[in-house]
């Protein structure tokens, strides 16, 4: 029979993906054993390599004490250099550009000592208003730093009336009028609430052009869709690993600052005992040798035991490749917004996500007229089995992961919104 649950099947038979590498949670509700999970972009799923991969390290410990430092099969010493090639492929950066290190807000915080350096009429701090909270946090609190008013230093750019998502050529148009009192320019690169992926290279280009720094917040973007900010010449970026690179709960995250910026001395940076050459650290002096690298961003030794998860992941993002991915996730995503196009009409829902697969990543973001999108959220996952995740009070987020989500998992997001949600008489 030629359903729309028929074809999800044919296409998952034709485009499998690598769900069989993770551990899927049983459904709470439904017709199906496992659940339709979409909330990948919220908190990724558990690869089945992660348990035995951590316990190794756990194992080194108990066997070896101190001595693991230097002796284990994994030696905890140059840890952190295990995860610095497979991260740099990922976002397209050199390798001595890239460290992982600390969490998200943490680095943020680190990187803005360095390139947030107010002076004269250039303070401004460009984000986009639908910013992540912490994002907000996070700027306005360096302004204050500063001894200047968040209100009047932090700009926040916001879609046209009437629409959902920011053009980049209204950035463009900004940095173009205000550039010279920009300071620093610092967006998400796939905005946390509607999905919408924004122009990198082109507003990289703009803000550098008006002199202004340019950093990205990629927590929605890296494993999500393809990067170079080597060659887009961003400043600087940072990004969790705990959404799409499935490292876990508040896994640490990463950073990227461009070559050009690396050995200079001139930039201010706190240091730490992980921040100087390692070729030296024993010594003890008492004054940091930074390499012109980004690990002398490092403030304090990696946790081991939080590393290896991300190790796991990043080596599976190696193995399967971002081009492969992004390309599943274009096509997983389109059957979604079909669906979806199917459902919605007479419907108060409302995708607020960009069509353009170019101008997003796997997030579908649906705005509900009608009710709490906490208690839809609910429902569907305690009567469907399907488990997305709520942005009160009315966007629900679908994120069909490409490395784990099916064409099948898709379809029973549609088949549960159909009757859950109720057509206008």
């Amino acid at each position: 029979m030629n359903t729309p649950e028929a074809e999800a099947h044919r296409l998952d038979a034709a485009d499998p993906g690598h769900r069989d590498r993770f551990h899927i949670p049983p459904a709470d509700g439904g017709r199906y054993p496992g659940a339709a999970y979409l909330a990948g972009n919220s908190l990724g799923l558990q690869p089945r390599a992660t348990r035995d991969e951590l316990l190794a390290d756990l194992d080194a410990w108990r066997a070896l004490g101190v001595e693991g430092h230097l002796e284990a099969d994994r030696p905890w010493l140059p840890y952190h250099e295990l995860l610095t090639g497979p991260a740099a492929r990922l976002v397209g950066a050199r390798p001595e550009e890239t460290v992982v290190m600390n969490s998200l807000t943490v680095n943020l915080h680190l990187l803005m000592v360095s390139f947030y350096r107010p002076s004269g009429a250039r303070t401004r701090i460009v984000i986009e208003d639908t910013t992540f909270p912490s994002d907000s946090y996070a700027v306005r609190s360096q302004a204050r730093f500063h001894g200047l008013d968040p209100d009047d230093t932090v700009v926040r750019l916001r879609p046209r009336p009437g629409e959902e998502n920011l053009r980049t050529t209204d950035v463009l148009d900004y940095l173009a009028r205000e550039g010279d009192r920009v300071a620093l320019v610092l967006l998400g690169g796939v905005n946390y609430l509607t999905g919408e992926l924004m122009d990198i290279p082109a507003i990289t280009a703009a803000g550098r052009a008006a002199g202004a720094v340019v950093g990205w917040d990629l927590a929605h973007a890296a494993g999500n869709v393809l990067l170079a900010l080597h060659d887009w010449d961003v400043d600087f970026a940072a990004w969790c690993s705990y959404k799409y690179l499935n490292s876990g709960p508040g896994a640490l995250g990463g950073v990227f600052i461009h070559s050009r910026h690396l050995g200079d001395r001139s930039l201010p940076r706190f240091e730490g005992w992980w921040s100087t050459d390692p070729a030296t650290r024993f010594e003890m002096t008492p004054v940091c040798r930074p390499l012109p690298t980004a690990d002398a961003w490092q403030v304090s030794n990696p946790p081991i035991f939080a590393m290896g998860p991300v190790r796991t992941s990043l080596e599976l993002f190696d193995a399967v490749g971002m081009t492969a991915l992004r390309e599943r996730s274009v096509r997983l995503t389109g059957f979604l917004e079909r669906l979806l196009d199917e459902v919605t009409p007479g419907r108060p829902l409302t995708v607020v996500t960009p069509r353009d697969p170019d101008r997003r990543g796997c997030q579908l973001s649906v705005r509900i007229g009608r009710g709490s999108a906490g208690e839809l959220t609910k429902r569907l996952r305690h009567e469907y089995g399907v488990i997305a995740d709520a942005r009160e009070p009315d966007i629900i987020r679908f994120a069909p992961v490409p490395l784990y989500s099916t064409y099948h998992d898709c379809w029973r997001v549609a088949d549960a919104l159909a009757a859950l949600v109720e057509v206008h008489r």
